[in-house]
C-alpha cells in the first residue's frame, strides 16, 4: 500500500553505496523509518527529500514490516544552518529530542509544526538560540505529556514574587521565601525569567516564540529547561553536549 505525506527527516544513515535509511517525523504517523533506495547517489531525485533537516512531500510503501520510500521532494531545507555550526548542532539536538520523545504511529501535527517553526527561527535567525532552545524544550516536553506546573508557588499559592525557584526533578513551582523554608533546592530565577517560562509552556502556538528576555536571563532560563527535560525523560543527549561545548 502506497500513501503520502510530509516530514523532516530527523536523522539519516547510509546503507552500502547508494541506499539510506532515513527516520522522519510525518505529520500523519509521527516517528516513520524508512529505507530510501538509491538516495545516496547525488543525481537521484530522492537524494535531497532524504538528507538531513530536510522536510519533504515524500510517497511511501507500506510493506508488511518495513516502509520504503518511492518519491521524495524537498520543501524546505533549511540551508542558512548548514552555514553556522552552532545552530545546526542545536538543530540536531532538536531532532535527537524528537526522536525519542514523538511517539510512532500517530498523528503528530503539532510536533512537526513545533520543530518546523523551531528550525525556521534558528536558520533565519529570528530569535536568540537559546529562547528557541527554551521555547522548544518545554513546548516538546508539554506536548508529551510532562507539562510543568508553573501557575503558582506549589507551598503558599503566591503567583508572583521577585525570585522564584523551579524544580526540575518535579516540574513544581516555588516561591523564594518557601523554597528556603522548606528547604527546597532548584533554578533559582527572577520573575521576569518565571514570566518566559510560563510562556512556553501555556501561550498560543501563534506568539510561543514572541516574548523578550534580556540577554543575562537566557542563560540560567535554557539551563533549567534542559535539566526538566533530562529529569523527565531520565536521559542524557549527546547533541546537546555537543552544542554547549560549542558555546565555550
Amino acid at each position: 500500500m502506497k500513501f503520502k505525506t510530509k516530514g523532516l527527516v530527523l536523522k539519516q544513515q547510509n546503507i552500502g553505496e547508494r541506499d539510506r535509511l532515513v527516520w522522519v517525523l510525518t505529520e500523519d504517523r509521527g516517528i516513520l523509518r524508512a529505507f530510501a533506495r538509491g538516495a545516496k547517489n547525488i543525481k537521484s531525485p530522492k537524494c535531497a527529500g532524504t538528507g538531513l533537516l530536510s522536510y519533504s512531500s515524500l510517497t511511501v510503501f507500506e510493506g508488511r514490516d518495513s516502509y520504503s520510500i518511492d518519491e521524495a521532494e524537498a520543501l524546505e531545507q533549511f540551508v542558512g544552518l548548514r552555514q553556522d555550526i552552532e545552530n545546526m548542532s542545536l538543530a540536531q539536538y532538536f531532532c535527537e529530542l524528537c526522536l525519542h520523545l514523538c511517539p510512532e504511529g500517530q498523528e503528530s501535527k503539532e510536533h512537526l509544526r513545533l520543530v518546523l517553526n523551531s528550525l525556521y527561527f534558528l536558520s533565519h535567525k529570528k530569535r536568540p538560540a537559546l529562547q528557541v532552545k527554551v521555547c522548544f524544550e518545554m513546548r516538546l516536553i508539554t506536548l508529551c505529556g510532562y507539562m510543568p506546573d508553573l501557575v503558582m508557588c506549589a507551598s503558599c499559592g503566591v503567583y508572583e514574587a521577585p525570585e522564584m525557584v523551579f524544580v526540575p526533578s518535579t516540574g513544581k513551582l516555588y516561591c523564594a521565601s518557601c523554597a528556603e523554608r522548606l528547604g527546597i533546592h532548584g533554578s533559582r530565577l527572577p520573575l521576569a525569567a518565571v514570566t518566559a517560562l510560563r510562556h512556553t509552556v501555556y501561550a498560543d502556538f501563534e506568539k510561543l516564540f514572541a516574548f523578550e528576555l534580556k540577554e543575562e536571563l537566557l542563560a540560567p532560563l535554557s539551563l533549567s529547561s534542559e535539566r526538566y527535560v533530562a529529569y523527565m525523560t531520565q536521559k542524557d543527549y549527546p547533541t546537546l553536549q555537543f552544542y554547549k561545548s560549542m558555546l565555550q
